[in-house]
């Protein structure tokens, strides 16, 4: 188990991290991402519920 875990640390060591102005993009990108999808599929299912409702 110690040997996982000294494996762990030294991997961690080689990470590089982003740096403040690139997190801050990367989170910019994701919430905006995840807004559209979001938005979109609201969209799609309207639509699907609307036509359901004219057919029965």
């Amino acid at each position: 188990m110690m040997k996982f875990f000294k494996n762990v640390s030294r991997e961690m060591k080689k990470v590089s991290w982003p740096k403040g102005r690139e997190l801050t993009s990367y989170t910019i990108t994701v919430i905006s991402t995840v807004a559209f999808v979001a938005v979109f599929f609201a969209i799609v299912d309207m639509g699907i519920s609307q036509f359901l409702n004219l057919l029965f």
